[in-house]
């Protein structure tokens, strides 16, 4: 292994879409392009250099509007880390940029598919997400 991690698998670990009823469905169809997306990731140590890798995607109504819908994936992905990799920045760097840009388009593929046929077919995700940005920003 040369590089410094290996995915050995990909999956979606948990997929969910809420509208309640068909009076909030016709409220969010005219109202979803003030929702939010949010991303976090979250990871646990498995055993011999293995990772789990949770990313999270939420997309939800930031205003205190009683009638919404939820959509949320959290896709998970295990990883072999180089036994070379020893320092806690190098890890992080891998978990929170070098995964995150080899699986995105997967993730946001599946993501966009929950939320198509959740009845909202023309929404796009505008805004790539840069991962290194984020993390460099997180960091400096």
């Amino acid at each position: 292994m040369t590089e410094k991690f290996k995915i050995l698998a990909q999956y979606i670990k948990d997929l969910s879409s809420e509208t309640p009823n068909v009076e909030t469905y016709l409220f969010v169809k005219d109202n979803i392009s003030k929702y939010n997306l949010n991303i976090d990731i979250t990871s646990k140590a498995l055993k011999d250099k293995l990772i789990e890798v949770n990313t999270s995607l939420k997309f939800s109504d930031v205003e205190a509007n009683e009638k919404k819908s939820y959509f949320e994936i959290i896709y998970a992905t295990i990883i072999k880390v180089n036994d070379e990799i020893k320092d806690k920045k190098d890890l992080e760097k891998i978990i929170l940029c070098d995964v995150q840009t080899e699986i995105y388009p997967k993730l946001e593929t599946a993501f966009l598919n929950l939320v198509h046929n959740s009845g909202h077919p023309s929404i796009k995700l505008e805004k790539k997400i840069d991962f290194v940005k984020l993390y460099n920003e997180r960091f400096n």
